[in-house]
């Protein structure tokens, strides 16, 4: 194999073994998402918690999961960003920057830990028909 001018392989020589890198030096220690989730998919609250699912911390939970050592640094991260603001599931997935699978797992640990609740969405089945709320706005104008 023919090598560019000035390398092993252009003066005949045998090419140093490189080892392949699957990160870069900047990147630091990679920690894999099933390590996180202790390899569960699920949790032990098991909740369906759609993208849109709103995680909201508890008032009482202030101080309390930096306190627990059975915590991981992700969990405290999910209370630190829901205690100003409520944050959806994909929000908080997004600034975390870990897989909504993940962040669906610990969520459940902290709603099991109750540091945290989740309000889910109305389904379109159950919301008022448009037609009933256009007739009481109409009946609403009649008085």
């Amino acid at each position: 194999m023919r090598g560019l001018p000035g390398t092993a392989a252009a003066r005949g020589a045998p090419e140093p073994q490189q080892t392949p890198r699957w990160f870069d030096d900047e990147a630091g220690p990679v920690v894999r998402p099933y390590a996180m989730t202790r390899g569960r998919t699920t949790s032990p609250a098991q909740h369906r918690l759609d993208l849109i699912a709103v995680v909201i911390a508890e008032d009482w939970a202030a101080g309390a999961p930096e306190a627990d050592q059975t915590l991981s640094p992700e969990h405290v991260d999910i209370v630190e960003l829901c205690r100003d603001t409520p944050q959806s599931v994909a929000e908080l997935a997004a600034d975390l920057d870990l897989p909504i699978g993940v962040v669906r797992v610990l969520i459940g640990d902290l709603v099991a830990h109750e540091l945290v609740h989740v309000t889910r969405p109305v389904p379109p089945a159950e919301l008022p028909d448009e037609s009933i709320l256009r007739d009481v706005i109409s009946g609403l104008r009649a008085l």
